[in-house]
């Protein structure tokens, strides 16, 4: 509704090389309401609002602070890595069609990055995690190797991403003022289940042996999750699952899994399991019983109709996950 004619410069726009190279070309930031102006244009059109999200934890947190105002539909669904997600033309229909942009920020949708800018300046798009960038919140992680970037993978702290959805229920309170309640209502409700959430995962974790508090992953997805919850945090890849696995890198983590007697690494479901399972043999040559602890969802949902495909499911998932396969004795 804000665009006169958005199918007259969106698919060249998002087809084109440079667009697609957007990982490597895009500025430092994410799209912010203030720089798109979205916030001030306020919605005028049919309920319910037309949302369409990018990864299906974003798409959760909006449905859920929406409720009976809004229709969202994520773009990547289970399984779908957003580091490497390239928009396809059924994509810019979506988004063209939309009454509103959602997505997390951090460029964790790399190869989207000037895309968002662009249709910002037309369309009201909003990065859920602007909040905590513009609030220079010092949770954030930079991790050295992200060339002065922040670790976009915040929801695996549960009390960081209930700050997000305090910004999210912001957010659509400001372009649909009508609503600003019910929006804030829900917003409580599904931070209070984020809390109780945040306190099993400090509950659970807690359980397994101090010396085994590592959790060695294919890419550095769960920094956030060891911060919060007290675990030494290791990935085979780094921030980005683009970035290329290192061999020494890979033998100084073998080394250290070898030395502190760590049970298990674990897989994720986004990532090819070769990634992870190029540790085991070497380990077990060593003389150490190095298993295979199970699939974590990193980056995505699970699949429909399982307990993982809601954002409280999977967090349950992973630190059940993450407390069998670390609490057992090495030879079980």
């Amino acid at each position: 509704m804000y665009i006169k004619n958005p199918m007259m410069f969106l698919p060249g726009l998002l087809l084109s090389s440079a667009i697609l190279a957007g990982c490597n070309n895009a500025d430092n930031h994410s799209v912010s309401t203030d720089e798109a102006g979205s916030a001030s244009r306020g919605f005028t059109g049919h309920y319910p609002i037309q949302i369409v999200c990018t990864i299906g934890q974003v798409a959760e947190m909006v449905a859920q602070i929406g409720g009976e105002h809004v229709h969202v539909d994520a773009l990547m669904g289970p399984g779908v890595d957003p580091h490497l997600y390239r928009p396809i033309s059924s994509d810019v229909s979506k988004l063209s069609k939309a009454d509103a942009i959602f997505f997390n920020g951090l460029h964790l949708e790399g190869r989207m990055s000037d895309l968002f800018v662009q249709m910002a300046r037309n369309k009201a798009t909003f990065a859920v995690t602007e909040g905590l960038q513009s609030r220079s919140d010092s949770r954030l992680r930079e991790p050295p190797e992200f060339e002065g970037m922040f670790d976009p993978h915040v929801w695996h702290d549960v009390k960081l991403w209930a700050d997000c959805v305090a910004d999210v229920a912001k957010m659509l309170s400001e372009f649909d003022p009508s609503h600003a309640n019910d929006y804030q209502e829900n917003a409580n409700a599904y931070a209070d289940q984020l809390n109780k959430l945040d306190q099993f995962c400090k509950d659970e974790i807690a359980k397994i042996p101090e010396n085994r508090r590592v959790l060695v992953t294919a890419h550095d997805a769960f920094g956030y999750f060891g911060k919060a919850y007290g675990l030494d945090v290791f990935g085979l890849k780094g921030i980005s699952t683009d970035s290329e696995k290192d061999i020494a890198h890979q033998e100084t983590i073998q080394n250290m899994i070898i030395q502190r007697k760590i049970p298990a690494v674990f897989v994720e479901s986004a990532i090819a399991p070769r990634t992870v399972e190029a540790l085991v043999e070497p380990c077990r040559d060593a003389g150490h019983d190095l298993k295979i602890g199970g699939e974590l969802y990193a980056d995505a949902l699970g699949p429909a109709g399982t307990d993982e495909s809601s954002y409280l499911g999977m967090i349950r998932h992973n630190v059940k996950t993450i407390v069998q396969a670390l609490s057992t004795e090495i030879g079980n």
